[in-house]
């Protein structure tokens, strides 16, 4: 994979779209039909070995012809497109190709995000399991004992649950005394699939040669199996995989890693400090007598979760998750903690790294804290592999509980985590963080970390998309939500890097007090070459304080992938990359304003012309709208607050060949003044019941002026 990435800024100032142009056509196919970006199904097989250059069968919905490109997240794996022979004329459906991926031998193992880059756009991003055994793809005729599959171990063994009731069995061979782990990949690999809506449940057994079942496991890595099997005979054994309900689907694919060596689901502490050594302990199965390592990590290594490898004796571990705090680190000790009497003291801010090492265990740290003073607590725990589903409460130190949290939302969804924001200490005293199971389990990989720290004013920004398609001259949108937190209420300005050659940028900004949204408007030069670039959105704002000071506050936005969810709702998981590309000409080449720039009064209304113009051939219906909406759920909406599109007043539904539409924007008579706010028109062609195409014009500037007083009004 080429590296596509450029630093582009944001223009507020004249950019090139304001200069005299000559349109440029391109000598492309005509569309007659809606026309869609692939959207990612399945790989086959779904992983690759460490080391090896192998090759891949990738389906999608929707075509993937004239595939360029592939993206793989993290270092040492690289994508191509093996070019499927196309007679001459011909425009087939593609929606099955060879994917060839070239991995480093020191590629970390795991599981990668990838997207490809086509005329039609980006695709949805699928998933690759970096593995470090040979991998082995099942040869689709394994439905039954006697017909199991024969593997030699170690191995990455790949298949798919691929209808109802089928069971796939692989049958090997072990020596006496022999110990091996199995783990499953496949339920997690699953959540960014676009349309998928139901989601594998595997189960998996060993069997021996007369049919017993000697062991199974079914939910560990969430819904995903694991299972360590020590065997005592040797011989020949069955390993079997279904669905928990016996369902299936073609796109069902699963990994199974096996092998015997050393293997680790945690760490003991989960988190450590930047320019601190920690010792860290082992937490799995066939683990050496001495199953511990010392590690120092540089004050300028990143913070945040992350896997590492780290030195077994003369080996190194499988990658491990591993938390690096900006914050001094507490361990817990080893005395009891168990009550807020016996709690461990602290002081803030900190990072507790801690276990609930037994059931019915309870940990507690003990804080002092001045009345007024606020504080926020994170708990980082399942979102790192541990097994605690974690209940956090702040207690005083008498044990009556102040405030309480099971679960934690980020953004677009919840956790398992805990998460306790901006509390405030009611008196001065000492106070107690409590934490457990919710179900009262532990164990050795109960492992957490909790973040305590003061409540600052900050903010948080989410991507509505992991992608944004252009076509040569037209235009795309990219709405940006913030979350304020703890008393921040000012204007966040967007920004973004990383964007591709022939792509310019304005962007806007999100209102302060109860904005939410803003939005960056993309526009392609008309002869702006096909091209991809992941790209990185940024919001800088000030937080003014008491006596006229102030202090910067920045943050790096979070992508999220739409997903179709069951009943035609949209969904949405987390990304690791946005990703601009440019296609080919499409359905619309152009969305023209009759005026990209108005000011409103309170009570006053304004309409703007809109003209598209199609595609020779083109004549789908095309919705116009100036915020981004699925059902009765708005995504997207950076108007001013109190300026609506007044659907009444508009045309925004363009049938047939029908290229002439308007909106009407309306200001509230109680709006608040603003000066000019960015937003865009987007003109959006349906691809399904959830996704769209959409087509933005160029930026529209909305300005709302004072009321009048009222002794002036006439």
């Amino acid at each position: 994979m080429r590296n596509p990435n450029r630093s582009v800024g944001c223009a507020h100032h004249l950019a090139w779209w304001a200069q005299p142009t000559l349109l440029v056509l391109f000598a492309v196919d005509v569309a007659t039909a809606q026309t869609s970006y692939p959207m990612l199904m399945s790989l086959k097989p779904v992983a690759a070995q460490v080391g090896q250059s192998s090759e891949h069968t990738l389906k999608s919905r929707y075509t993937m012809l004239g595939a360029y490109d592939v993206v793989v997240t993290g270092d040492g794996v690289t994508g191509e497109v093996i070019h499927p022979e196309v007679k001459e004329g011909e425009q087939p459906d593609l929606q099955e190709i060879k994917i060839r991926f070239n991995v480093a031998s020191d590629a970390l193992p795991g599981v990668r995000d990838f997207r490809i880059g086509t005329p039609n756009g980006v695709s949805t991003l699928g998933q690759l399991v970096i593995a470090e055994d040979a991998v082995i793809q099942e040869n689709g005729d394994n439905d039954a004992r006697e017909k199991a599959h024969a593997i030699t171990l170690p191995a990455t063994v790949c298949g798919a649950i691929e209808k109802a009731e089928d069971v796939d069995y692989f049958k090997f061979t072990v020596a006496a005394d022999q110990a091996l782990s199995f783990h499953v990949r496949s339920q997690r690999l699953q959540d960014r699939i676009h349309d998928l809506q139901q989601h594998v449940d595997p189960i998996l057994s060993i069997r021996d040669g007369n049919g017993t079942t000697l062991a199974a496991a079914d939910n560990y890595f969430f819904a995903d199996p694991f299972l360590h099997h020590e065997f005592k005979h040797a011989g020949e054994y069955f390993l079997e995989i279904r669905d928990v309900r016996y369902e299936g689907n073609q796109y069902w694919e699963y990994a199974i890693e096996i092998h015997g060596r050393p293997f680790v689901t945690n760490v003991f502490p989960l988190a450590v400090g930047r320019g601190q050594q920690t010792k860290f302990e082992f937490v799995g199965h066939q683990l050496p007598d001495k199953h511990e390592a010392f590690v120092s990590v540089p004050l300028d290594k990143p913070t945040g979760p992350q896997w590492w490898k780290l030195p077994m004796g003369d080996a190194v571990t499988n990658p491990v998750p591993v938390v690096v705090s900006d914050l001094p680190v507490f361990t817990e000790l080893e005395s009891a903690n168990n009550t807020p009497q016996a709690a461990q003291q602290v002081s803030l801010p900190v990072g507790v790294s801690g276990r609930i090492e037994s059931e019915s265990d309870i940990d507690c740290f003990s804080f002092a804290a001045m009345k007024g003073e606020r504080f926020s607590f994170e708990v980082v725990a399942r979102r790192q592999q541990s097994a605690l589903d974690s209940h956090l409460r702040i207690l005083d130190a008498t044990g009556k509980q102040l405030t309480l949290n099971d679960d934690m939302r980020l953004g677009k969804r919840n956790f398992a985590d805990s998460l306790v924001e901006n509390w405030e200490a009611p008196a001065d005293g000492t106070f107690v963080i409590e934490i457990r199971d919710l179900h009262l389990r532990g164990g050795a990989d109960f492992v957490y970390f909790i973040r305590a720290t003061r409540s600052l004013p900050s903010f948080e920004l989410f991507i509505d998309t992991d992608k944004t398609q252009l076509t040569p001259g037209t235009g795309g949108a990219i709405f940006v939500r913030a979350e304020r937190k703890n008393g921040f209420t000012g204007e966040i300005q967007l920004g973004i890097e990383g964007l591709p050659a022939g792509v310019a940028a304005s962007c806007g900004r999100i209102l302060a007090d109860k904005g939410q949204d803003g939005c960056i408007v993309l526009q392609a030069a008309p002869d702006a070459p096909m091209t991809l670039a992941n790209v990185q959105v940024t919001g800088k704002a000030t937080h003014s304080v008491k006596d006229g000071e102030s202090f910067d506050l920045t943050a790096v936005a979070l992508p999220y992938q739409e997903t179709y969810q069951p009943g035609g709702g949209r969904g949405h998981w987390p990304a690791e990359i946005h990703t601009v590309s440019i296609g080919a000409a499409s359905d619309i080449v152009a969305v023209t304003l009759s005026e990209y720039d108005i000011t409103l009064k309170p009570g006053e209304s304004k309409q703007i012309d809109v003209k598209l113009e199609r595609a020779e051939g083109f004549d789908k219906n095309v919705t116009l709208d100036v915020t981004y909406n699925h059902l009765n759920s708005v995504y997207g909406d950076s108007l001013p607050k109190g300026v609506t599109l007044e659907k009444p007043k508009s045309k925004t539904l363009l049938t047939g060949k029908t290229v002439e539409g308007h909106i009407t924007l309306t200001a509230a008579k109680d709006a608040p003044p603003v000066e000019r706010q960015q937003i865009c028109v987007m003109a959006g062609v349906s691809l399904n019941f959830v996704m769209k195409a959409t087509y933005a014009s160029k930026p529209l500037f909305v300005a709302v002026v004072a009321a009048e007083p009222e002794g002036e009004q006439k």
